[in-house]
């Protein structure tokens, strides 16, 4: 093995034929060596001066390493120190294992795994024909029932692959699965905070190689056409020249099709000029579609026309998507079954998470046998999801929110690495009808092409067809029912010239009953209705005796057709 000064970029540990490059930023004056391990071996075999330095960066470079050795470490002044860009950690294998890095139980590996791609490559799916599902690696597959051979791992989601191709997903939204620290003050169960970036988690992984389980993962996804979509939830002490670095390294080594980040940190619309980066989805959190939406759920008032503006735009391109539900805050049956948050587990006298969470128990706080409030509840929840799937954009659910997955109230649970947090897949079998509902909702936002166009929807005759291509109604045709005391909505699709493409929507969410006029048909054409909250989705559509006017019950989404 021959020692050379190295080179200070790029940062971290890079191989190069059989030249493997090692460079860390330090402070100035600090006396740093390179420690070489041997396989399963927490003591140091050799310790190598680095004497090249730039800056703050220093280098050296190894030639023709010893296949002996399997791990490295820093030696900074005498201390230990893990490598900030570890592409791979071996010692943290086990979840919430006892370890110590100043120890060398803790060490980087030194160099990666081979893995057969065979042909893989990201997908580049069309933006609107994505269906989003957001979970936590660990916690989708944990649970007792998940009915998976490996529990709360990469493979685990292989595992329900099947299941998420059979409910029409084709993206999947994953919470952190880079390699963190659990054993925080509190349990640390998502993943938010100081990180090894570059590293994915081996304690998520059935064998502790979490590099090859993790492209595992991405491959299996990919061959049933499903993108892979994972959040990078930088802290605001990393620069943007270490974020645009990750970002490119998941891109390139793990063929990733995006990201999830915080455009506080850095610019989107510099990283998607990225040369790397520029096919690579880049999506962020925005509240404001599921803020509008919960509050149009539960009835209140003069949200008419902040739910029509975000049920229409579809942002192509704009990284938003849709969801009424996230981690951070409540489930969708939790959404509609307390007034409050309830996170005392948590530690924290219920003052941690989100205080304004919009919203409704529907009656009763919390479990109830009252055959009254869990109708209701049931029917809010599919309210709910018709407004995420019937919205222009692409729509997200979260993992469980299609069995009705509780978390007992808890809208924060960041350190509840239990039953509280896991998926209980027990319910997806109790409640099949729900899960059935999904599946067929999906299904029919995909068979009408306006509910998901390819273009932005402008409310203009853009055909020149004497018709707007999006157009808002109410008790009264072609006007907007916006004033403060309204709780309905009806929208029109005029779509293009198919005749299955024109769709009428009518949203009513008060709790009284309405009559909503049909925009009149063209001759020869008939209004037929595919969809309703307290009827499901139908097999065939139905033939409306009236064609001018429906009639709406209370709290009720209702679709139609024009052929």
């Amino acid at each position: 093995m021959k020692i050379l000064a190295g080179k200070p970029l790029p940062i971290g540990t890079w191989k190069n034929g059989d030249i493997l490059n090692f460079s860390v930023s330090v402070d100035k004056g600090a006396d740093c060596r390179l420690l070489l391990y041997k396989q399963g071996e927490a003591t140091p075999s050799k310790r190598i001066e680095m004497k090249n330095s730039v800056g703050s960066l220093w280098s050296v470079a190894l030639e023709g390493v010893c296949s002996e050795f399997e791990s490295y470490n820093y030696e900074v002044d005498g201390l230990i120190l893990l490598d900030p860009r570890s592409l791979g950690l071996i010692g943290r294998e086990e979840w919430k294992g006892q370890r110590d890095p100043l120890s060398g139980q803790v060490r980087s590996l030194l160099m990666t795994p081979e893995f057969d791609w065979e042909d893989d490559a990201p997908l580049h799916l069309p933006e609107d024909e994505l269906i989003a599902y957001s979970l936590h690696v660990r916690g989708f597959t944990k649970g007792a029932a998940a009915g998976v051979r490996h529990k709360g791992t990469f493979i685990g989601i292989i595992e329900k692959l099947n299941y998420l191709m059979d409910l029409g997903i084709n993206q999947l939204h994953l919470m952190p699965i880079y390699d963190f620290e659990e054993n925080l003050r509190y349990t640390n169960y998502w993943g938010y905070g100081e990180g090894f970036f570059f590293a994915p988690k081996a304690a998520y992984a059935s064998n502790g190689s979490g590099i090859n389980e993790f492209k595992a993962l991405v491959k299996a996804c990919h061959k049933v056409g499903i993108e892979v979509v994972v959040e990078m939830p930088f802290q605001e002490k990393e620069t943007p020249w270490l974020i645009v670095e990750c970002l490119r390294y998941y891109a390139m080594e793990y063929h990733v099709d995006g990201f999830i980040l915080n455009p506080a940190l850095i610019s989107i619309d510099e990283l998607r000029a990225d040369p790397v980066l520029t096919k690579t989805r880049i999506l962020y959190h925005d509240l404001t579609f599921q803020n509008t939406m919960r509050r149009f759920l539960k009835g209140d008032e003069g949200m008419v026309g902040e739910t029509a503006r975000c049920i229409t735009r579809s942002l192509r391109g704009s990284g938003t998507y849709n969801y009424i539900a996230n981690h951070n805050g409540f489930t969708l049956q939790d959404l509609v079954s307390y007034d409050g948050k309830h996170n005392e587990a948590n530690g924290e006298n219920n003052t941690d998470g989100p205080d304004y969470n919009y919203s409704w128990n529907c009656g009763a706080e919390g479990p109830t046998r009252k055959k009254s409030v869990l109708a209701l509840r049931t029917n809010q929840v599919k309210n709910a999801l018709f407004l995420v799937f019937l919205s222009q954009g692409i729509p997200c659910l979260l993992a469980g929110d299609e069995f009705g997955n509780t978390m007992k109230g808890n809208n924060n649970v960041y350190c509840q690495d239990n039953e509280i947090s896991w998926l209980d897949w027990r319910l997806e079998k109790k409640n099949r009808e729900l899960v059935t509902f999904v599946k067929s909702l999906i299904a029919m936002r995909k068979k009408y092409k306006t509910l998901h166009a390819k273009e932005e929807l402008l409310g203009m005759d853009v055909s020149s067809r004497g018709i707007p291509d999006v157009s808002y109604h109410g008790e009264s045709a072609w006007q907007a029912p916006l004033e403060i005391a309204s709780r309905i909505l009806g929208i029109y699709y005029r779509g293009n010239e198919e005749a299955s493409s024109e769709c009428f929507v009518a949203y009513n969410m008060h709790w009284i009953s309405h009559e909503f006029a049909l925009p009149s048909t063209n001759q020869g054409k008939k209004w037929y209705r595919v969809a309703s909250t307290k009827e499901g989705i139908f097999d065939k559509p139905e033939l409306l005796k009236e064609q001018r006017k429906t009639l709406l019950p209370e709290r009720t989404i209702e679709v139609f057709i024009r052929k």
